[in-house]
């Protein structure tokens, strides 16, 4: 099975809760991974996915030991569901690491970027900031004039806050039709997003849509 097969399965209430939140988690686990920028973080899902990992290792812990064979079929249906589970939230959680290593002042200048942080992320990206900040005074900012020591200069109306490419191309599959069309700004282009139609599109056209469920990025 490969994430093709998991994300076209069906998400009707006929499956059970560990089906809907792996398919749920791995679709944010792709378009996380696709999207030039972090996108906000799903708590509720999270905190599902986290609740059944911690119980399953409880369940695990408790069997290990019993000889019984029925017992010992079940621990291995139990620790591969369990691996394939930890496997995606270690993976999304060290792409979100990533983004926020790399934009990090940006994400803590805006207030909207900050909201897509976990609490945990934003302890992160400030003890990040703060060490390279520091890491920057010791080893060459403290020589320049104090009207250049900043990190967020706006002089001369140029940002010195390095921002994610929202520009960059991306691959989107539309999963509901959209009424109105895409237009993509900058340009002549402007298309109408049907249910089943894939694209290679600038991110910033789609991201609302993307964000909505609309579409999805693949």
């Amino acid at each position: 099975m490969d994430i093709d097969d998991i994300l076209a399965e069906v998400t009707g209430d006929g499956n059970p809760p560990e089906t809907r939140d792996l398919q749920e988690l791995t679709r944010a686990w792709v378009t996380e991974r696709s999207a030039p920028e972090l996108l906000p973080w799903p708590s509720s899902l999270m905190e599902r996915v986290l609740g059944r990992i911690h119980r399953q290792i409880e369940v695990v812990e408790d069997q290990v030991g019993n000889v019984d064979p029925k017992t010992n079929f079940r621990l291995i249906i139990i620790q591969t569901e369990l691996e394939r589970f930890k496997f995606l939230v270690r993976s999304f959680v060290r792409t979100r690491i990533a983004k926020i290593d790399k934009h990090a002042l940006y994400m803590l200048s805006s207030p909207t970027q900050t909201a897509r942080l976990s609490a945990s992320e934003l302890q992160y990206a400030n003890s990040h900031q703060t060490l390279l900040e520091a890491h920057y005074r010791s080893s060459f900012l403290s020589q320049f004039p104090s009207t250049l020591q900043r990190l967020d200069d706006t002089a001369g109306g140029i940002s010195m806050i390095e921002q994610p490419d929202v520009d960059t191309a991306v691959f989107v599959r539309v999963m509901r039709d959209v009424e109105e069309p895409i237009v993509v700004e900058g340009t002549d282009i402007d298309f109408e997003m049907r249910r089943g139609d894939v694209y290679v599109v600038r991110w910033s056209a789609v991201r609302e849509h993307v964000l909505s469920g609309d579409a999805e990025l693949i």
